[in-house]
């Protein structure tokens, strides 16, 4: 699996483009977590990847085929997409919830496979105590959990996630962080996703995309994006950045 994005640039009007001439490329069993103030368009990046949007110029490819001249149902069976918000759901139980992400692929009729690829992935999540919960009575981070496994359920080739993390507490920020990296290397699938946690990012990405202004500020490893200087002039603020264990670690500084 291969995803380009090639110069791709989005604007809702022409007076302020939300991105500018974005271009990178996710590869099979890489993670890639994307970076940015609010309002920089890390939304709208995905929401194109994803063809929720459309962008103003430039392409989108998988296996080099234009997402674009894409249905919405090729396009799940290519991308398991995770928002940012969840709230507004249905009134189901969190196996029928999960099984959501098999109509692409079962229609009106559930398999016995399907059924097997639901079951494992709430083993995976640690979702059997709430398997026959109201979706609707659960914590947003418990929720989470289920729209990461229903995207999953789809068996795509990419997973894109905006900010996964978001309510979660931190035992469970790691837990998922550890489970989506290791399916990207076991499965070989790309992720690509939102966060703000830069020690955690630093901790699980493969590389890291930092957006500023509608344009990539940086892009590459960790070690190397991750940077005092990355910090002050991407986030605004002051911090001294270490290397721990191998891994670039983060200490803000107070005015």
């Amino acid at each position: 699996m291969s995803l380009i994005v090639d110069n791709v640039s989005f604007s809702y009007n022409k007076e302020r483009e939300i991105l500018s001439d974005i271009s990178f490329e996710l590869n099979n069993g890489e993670s890639i977590f994307l970076l940015g103030p609010n309002g920089t368009g890390k939304t709208t990046l995905l929401k194109c990847i994803n063809h929720i949007l459309t962008p103003s110029s430039g392409k989108i490819t998988i296996n080099g085929e234009n997402i674009a001249n894409m249905t919405p149902a090729m396009v799940a069976k290519k991308i398991g997409y995770v928002p940012q918000y969840n709230n507004n759901v249905f009134s189901m139980n969190v196996i029928d919830t999960i099984m959501l992400g098999r109509i692409s692929f079962a229609g009106r009729r559930i398999r016995t496979e399907d059924k097997d690829i639901v079951f494992d992935l709430i083993e995976k999540l640690n979702l059997q105590k709430f398997a026959f919960k109201n979706i609707n009575e659960m914590s947003g981070g418990e929720r989470q959990r289920v729209f990461i496994a229903i995207a999953l359920a789809q068996e795509p080739e990419i997973i894109i996630l905006d900010e996964p993390t978001s309510s979660l507490d931190l035992q469970n920020q790691m837990f998922t962080l550890e489970l989506i990296t290791d399916l990207a290397k076991n499965k070989n699938l790309g992720v690509f996703m939102s966060i703000h946690d830069l020690n955690l990012t630093s901790l699980y990405a493969d590389k890291v995309l930092v957006l500023k202004g509608s344009k990539i500020y940086a892009f590459g490893k960790p070690n190397d994006v991750l940077t005092e200087k990355t910090v002050r002039e991407v986030y605004g603020v002051n911090a001294v950045v270490t290397e721990e264990d191998g891994a670039a670690h983060v200490r803000l500084i107070r005015k």
